[in-house]
């Protein structure tokens, strides 16, 4: 007596569609053992492919018990009634269910993706049986290259994958012809030879008169059951069991392996929309790194700026009041007031200013010249380089002597036919002047207007007129003092030397740090706006996905029938979001390095500054987009009922 495989007991199936209710099965019981081949007859609507769906754990019913070897699936969760298709059941299907973008070989291989099986394991044994169901010349071949007969036998050897120790044929020659019918039939009644369970649901009567014992189904309620000869047993010609061993993978890097190739390829498949969806993400990187860039560009160009100009120099000029408008009356400050700050523990040196507008000419070429009368402490104070000649000395200031240091861009100007301009002389509004030096002019300093540098005396005596006040004082702070400590000291010292505080105070720390913060606002502006961009991205991938699931449900329904858990499911399509998001995070790096790369040649200002601190974290926000966004569309697909999506058009 054969062993009970299958047991259902009382069971019922009740469909509710709006106010209808449908009894699909009204109390069936139904025993079958293993190594049967059973015909489960009935005409359109009455119930068979119901029962077979609860058989094969596709479906459970609304009341009633169904045990598999004994065991109740009562309650199982949705992963056991998937562990249960994957370890006991193998699907033929009428219309094959073939995935059209994969060959014969990959087809078959789909359920031992979610048994833990190896890629070359799964392959050799996906090529062994389309070998001997005598598909050997069709093996790369993809559904559309192959007629029904041997889809049908594709579809076979996929329900051998995984052992494949109960057989369940939904109308498995419904969509053949008379001859490939008969091949897939042979194919069946060998396989049960070979021991294998083999329950064919069928409204043909000669198709079921090829079982050992046929149930008659009407209106959900087993008719009739009988057997109709006894188990032949013959020699088959196909030897199905393989008991070769196979490697497994661990399950957490087989689930994220496979989805990464299944997600690789599915991604190719759909080229177009993946672009398109790749595009957004694209877009959104590289704005956001070019926003990043920008402003740390322009951070950098102004500390390079104030760091050759001195966070520690401080400017004084006259002024009464903060504001005051009448500051140009006030003639307060001297050289004297220089002097007495230079002899000052927290001040490195001092330099007194005055400065005027004049024409500088040489020969028959004249220029708009912007006069800066300064002390031989000038260059230390604004840390400015010389980079020909000599600066001027102490005695040329106190001897009002008429030399003049002037800026890179005026003398190639003036003096591009001779290589130095050294020795030259100028006239200065008809005040001539041998040019001792030549100092680079930094960018924070450049103008369209020529720089010159004379003593404070000369344009005081010879360009300003007579007197003794100065247009302004800067002095250098000590490095180890802080500017800030240091201003306070200035204004104490000045306030008591002056007997009234007649001046005005500014320190370029603080320029800086109120610059700093206006270009920090401008790059969180930035980069907000790149961030919304690369957002707006997500959503592009949140629509590709939900409309992939939406096309793909028929591939959603078969990788559930086989086996795969709601994990794998929901894993497979958050690492094609992912995959998408990798690929726009990659381009929109490489497109923002480009714009950075063209900017910095064309552009005479500042760079772009684009860094690995800037390109991580922006893709991992990518990547992170990627799970959030996907993460809809993922478990709505891995939600889908097997049935529903199968049977959906």
């Amino acid at each position: 007596m054969m062993t009970a495989l299958l047991e259902i007991e009382n069971i019922s199936r009740i469909f509710r569609t709006g106010d209808k209710t449908v009894n699909a099965l009204a109390g069936v019981s139904l025993s079958i053992s293993s190594g049967e081949l059973v015909a489960i007859v009935g005409t359109s609507g009455s119930g068979k492919t119901t029962l077979m769906n609860i058989l094969g754990c596709l479906d459970q019913p609304s009341s009633g018990d169904y045990r598999i070897g004994g065991r109740s699936v009562a309650g199982f969760s949705a992963d056991e009634l998937a562990a249960s298709r994957r370890q006991n059941f193998g699907f033929i299907f009428q219309h094959y269910q073939l995935l059209a973008t994969l060959s014969a070989v990959d087809n078959v291989a789909i359920p031992a993706i979610y048994a833990s099986v190896g890629a070359r394991s799964r392959r050799e044994r996906s090529i062994s049986l389309l070998r001997k169901l005598g598909l050997d010349d069709r093996l790369d071949h993809r559904p559309n290259q192959l007629s029904g007969g041997q889809q049908q036998r594709v579809s076979i050897a996929r329900a051998l994958m995984n052992g494949g120790r109960i057989i369940l044929a939904d109308e498995p020659t419904g969509a053949l012809d008379a001859k490939s019918g008969g091949t897939v039939l042979d194919i069946l009644k060998e396989l049960h030879v070979a021991g294998h369970t083999i329950i064919i649901v069928t409204h043909d009567p000669k198709i079921a008169a090829h079982a050992d014992r046929i149930v008659e189904i009407r209106d959900g309620v087993v008719v009739s059951d009988r057997l109709t000869h006894d188990r032949q047993k013959t020699d088959g010609t196909l030897a199905f069991s393989d008991n070769t061993p196979i490697g497994a993978l661990s399950a957490v890097s087989r689930c994220l392996l496979e989805a990464l190739r299944m997600a690789i390829r599915s991604l190719v498949t759909y080229r177009m929309r993946t672009f398109l969806t790749v595009l957004s993400i694209i877009i959104g990187i590289a704005a956001v790194l070019v926003a990043v860039g920008f402003g740390e560009g322009a951070r950098q160009k102004l500390s390079d700026a104030l760091g050759a100009f001195g966070y520690s120099v401080i400017e004084i000029v006259p002024e009464r009041n903060e504001g005051d408008g009448g500051a140009s009356n006030i003639k307060t400050l001297v050289a004297a007031d220089a002097d007495a700050l230079a002899d000052q523990s927290y001040i490195d040196s001092a330099t007194p200013e005055v400065q005027t507008s004049a024409q500088m000419r040489f020969g028959h070429t004249s220029v708009a010249a912007t006069v800066f009368g300064v002390g031989q402490n000038y260059l230390r104070v604004k840390g400015l380089k010389l980079v020909m000649g000599s600066f001027l000395s102490a005695e040329a200031v106190s001897q009002r002597h008429q030399e003049a240091v002037i800026d890179e861009r005026t003398a190639s100007r003036l003096f591009s036919d001779d290589k130095s301009p050294l020795g030259k002389i100028v006239l200065i509004s008809r005040v001539p002047v041998v040019i001792i030096g030549v100092f680079a002019q930094p960018p924070w300093l450049q103008s369209r207007e020529a720089e010159v540098l004379l003593p404070y005396t000369v344009v005081k005596g010879r360009l300003q007129g007579p007197g003794l006040s100065l247009d302004a004082l800067a002095v250098r702070v000590v490095d180890s003092v802080d500017a800030t400590v240091a201003e306070r000291a200035i204004v104490d010292f000045l306030t008591r030397r002056h007997e009234t505080k007649d001046f005005a105070v500014y320190n370029y720390d603080q320029m800086r740090k109120s610059k700093d913060r206006a270009s920090q606002t401008m790059w969180q502006l930035s980069s907000s706006l790149a961030a919304i961009s690369l957002v707006v991205g997500g959503v592009g991938v949140m629509n590709m996905m939900l409309i992939s699931v939406t096309v793909r449900t028929h591939e959603i329904g078969l990788r559930l029938a086989v086996g795969a858990r709601r994990i794998d499911i929901m894993v497979q399509f958050l690492t094609e979001a992912v995959a998408i998001c990798a690929a726009g995070s990659f381009l929109g790096v490489a497109l923002a390095i480009g714009i950075a790369a063209v900017w910095g040649r064309t552009s005479s200002g500042f760079s772009m500054i684009i860094s690995a601190g800037t390109i991580v974290p922006a893709c991992a926000l990518a990547l992170g987009i990627g799970l959030i966004f996907g993460f809809l569309p993922a478990r709505k697909a891995s939600r889908l009922n097997p049935i529903d999506a199968l049977s959906r058009d």
